[in-house]
Order: structure tokens, then sequence, then C-alpha cells
């Protein structure tokens, strides 16, 4: 399976992307031939709250799979 971590507007740290990768790992519980996931990490409006946008795009046979949740924080979403 391939990560993409795509983050806009900003640069992902380090700790964000394992934590990303770590959470991603845990889909193959659930489907077993994923091709790839794509994550992307958006700042909607940064002097707000609730501004964190992840969205994950996920390649499996047949079909694509696509959730979005905008958060306090990125881990939260």
């Amino acid at each position: 399976m391939e990560i993409k971590i795509k983050s806009i507007h900003f640069d992902a740290t380090e700790q964000l992307k394992a934590f990303i990768e770590k959470k991603t790992e845990k889909l193959v519980k659930a489907y077993e031939d994923i091709q790839n996931v794509e994550v992307q990490l958006k700042v909607v409006k940064p002097a707000t709250a609730m501004n964190k946008e992840a969205s994950l795009n996920v390649s499996v046979p047949g079909s694509k799979l696509f959730v979005e949740k905008t958060c306090d924080t990125f881990e939260e979403a």
C-alpha cells in the first residue's frame, strides 16, 4: 500500500506525517487489497477554530473511497 500525504499552504511536521501513516496502516484491517491512500491536509481559515480539513482518497480494486472532515486539529480529523 502506497501512502501519499499532501499538505496545502503549510508544511506538515514529521510527527504529523508519522501519525497519519500509523493511522492509515490500520485501513488494511477493513480492506486487504488497498492499492494506495492519498491524504490531503488543508488549513481552511487560519484565524478561526475548526479550520483543519483532512480528506482521504482510498483506491481499492473496482472503486475509490473518499472521506473528508473538518476539525480543530489534524489528528482529530
